[in-house]
């Protein structure tokens, strides 16, 4: 099995040392995503489901830039810093995933930037 690094050109440039993507075998594990508007490149705080818009945005637009889209994403982590803003990250979310609802797990969590309120992470499933 290879291990291709992807960085599509439409997405954030990553902060750190990591791939937007990695494809292994016929998976796509997509990185953290956090609220980055890629008009900009710069990080673009506001409420719960501005910031879930956009993050959800850049997976979508990561997993295009894989030849995959939000239909295959068979797993997501999702990480809030206010465990209490769940409902609302949830409308957002359930706006991008609709009928094809992929499995979940939801965390509060303490971010290195203390400016975001979500990021999310997934995995998909795209055979060649």
């Amino acid at each position: 099995m290879s291990i291709e690094r992807i960085f599509p050109s439409s997405v954030p440039t990553p902060r750190g040392p990591y791939s937007p993507a990695v494809r292994a075998g016929d998976f796509i594990y997509v990185s953290g995503q956090g609220p980055i508007d890629p008009a900009t490149d710069q990080l673009s705080p506001g409420d719960i489901q501005h910031e879930t818009r956009l993050v959800l945005g850049n997976i979508k637009r990561i997993l295009e830039g894989c030849g995959a889209s939000i239909a295959d994403v068979v797993k997501c982590s999702v990480f809030l810093k206010d465990g209490r803003e769940f409902s609302q990250m949830n409308e957002v979310y359930a706006e991008f995933f609709g009928d094809q609802k992929p499995a979940r797990t939801t965390v509060e969590a303490q971010f290195v930037n203390p400016v975001m309120r979500v990021e999310i992470d997934c995995v998909a499933h795209k055979p060649k």
